[in-house]
């Protein structure tokens, strides 16, 4: 049987549909399935092997106790939206109406998914950085938008601000700007953001920004695009809780933006998920109200493990990138003799015991054949695995 439907577009567009028509598993299932059948380290998906802050968990807990297990308000519920728009208020000025501006999802790809399929018609255009996540890629082509993509070339992996100019049209219905940005831990400075704006004002497009790493920056400072003149009434702002407190499986996420856009969004998210984690959403309104030193030591605790592992992997013989930001640090495995990094990534488990992800994963046929020596490697983990994959890795070196 013949199974037709939109379900293509999205494996097309997220890089998963083989010339047969079959579908593939991601990378990350392939990678993550790999390092359980071999035992490997799994520095390959991010998320952390620890849990978050005990003020958050307790709040969960006593959520659940007090009761908060049925369906919460379609926008989510109050506690936590003004939760996140005092969090906009305190970290970046910001003034958010919480009854109207504030739209709690089911994490980031949620909040994702349902603006692109509310603001998007068939053959409108949608501008990335590239890499960019596979999600991206899925959504977009799901909700019959046209990807066009900026790349980011190292040394910093900062986008050529003319390719950008070009990039963006009169047809470009969403600059979509993933900072701190995954795949390659960058953080994108003042003047490619200006830009961003600039453009979305003279061609009339919406800017979605995914800041999920917001508070994961390494000596540098995050700028939310909102926070740019001219921006906010244009602006769709998505982030979560689940990296900065280590709740990756909790899904909380929200949207900010204007009374308009966020209705828009609310028009068919509520026809995704229609409402999610209930107790989950005070423990996480707990944890945006957590003292300034939390976030502080969150994020240097995260450059330590940065740093370790970069390391480790620079004395392997790796060429390493040391992020601004994110759980990830880019590899180049070319002077280790491999340029397929894919290939490098299923041979890893025999040779060093390690699980990486290639970062041609993240690209189209066009950049991937450029990237393909790359690999990603997660840093979120505790500090004696790191130390272990570390000291497995070496092995390369001899």
């Amino acid at each position: 049987m013949d199974i037709s439907g939109s379900w293509r577009r999205a494996a097309a567009g997220a890089g998963l549909l083989a010339p047969d028509g079959s579908i593939a598993s991601t990378i990350f299932a392939e990678m993550s399935a790999l390092a359980q059948r071999t035992g490997a380290i799994n520095l390959g998906q991010g998320f952390p092997d620890e849990d978050g802050p005990a003020e958050v968990l307790e709040a969960a807990r006593a959520a659940i106790a007090d009761g908060v297990n049925q369906y919460p308000p379609g926008r989510g519920l109050s506690v936590l939206r003004e939760a996140v728009a005092e969090h906009q208020r305190r970290f970046y000025e910001l003034e958010v109406d919480p009854e109207t501006e504030v739209l709690v999802t089911a994490g980031a790809t949620e909040a994702l998914a349902a603006t692109l399929l509310a603001l998007l018609e068939p053959g409108d255009e949608v501008v990335t950085f590239e890499p960019y996540y596979d999600a991206y890629g899925g959504v977009i082509a799901l909700a019959g938008g046209v990807h066009r993509t900026v790349p980011l070339r190292r040394p910093g992996f900062q986008p050529d601000l003319d390719e950008l100019r070009s990039a963006v049209t009169d047809r470009t219905r969403v600059i979509l700007i993933n900072n701190p940005h995954n795949p390659t831990g960058a953080v994108f400075d003042r003047a490619t953001l200006e830009l961003v704006v600039e453009l979305a004002e003279r061609h009339d497009a919406v800017i979605v920004t995914d800041e999920v790493y917001e508070h994961l920056t390494f000596g540098v400072r995050h700028i939310p695009v909102a926070t740019l003149p001219g921006a906010a009434e244009r602006t769709v702002t998505i982030s979560s809780a689940g990296k900065t407190f280590s709740t990756t499986g909790w899904k909380i996420g929200w949207t900010i933006s204007t009374p308009e856009l966020i209705t828009a969004v609310l028009a068919v998210k509520q026809f995704l998920t229609y409402v999610n984690g209930a107790p989950f959403q005070p423990a996480i309104a707990a944890g945006l109200a957590l003292p300034d030193a939390y976030y502080a030591d969150v994020a240097s605790t995260l450059q330590g493990k940065r740093d370790l592992l970069a390391s480790g992997l620079e004395a392997a013989g790796f060429e390493v990138t040391r992020p601004d930001g994110t759980y990830f640090v880019v590899a180049d495995a070319a002077p280790l003799g491999y340029r397929d990094g894919a290939q490098l990534c299923r041979d890893l488990p025999g040779l060093a015991g390690v699980v990486g992800v290639p970062i041609s994963a993240f690209c189209g046929p066009g950049l991937a054949a450029e990237y393909s020596s790359l690999v990603r490697f997660a840093f979120c983990k505790r500090v004696p695995v790191l130390e272990r994959a570390v000291a497995q890795l070496s092995a390369l070196a001899r």
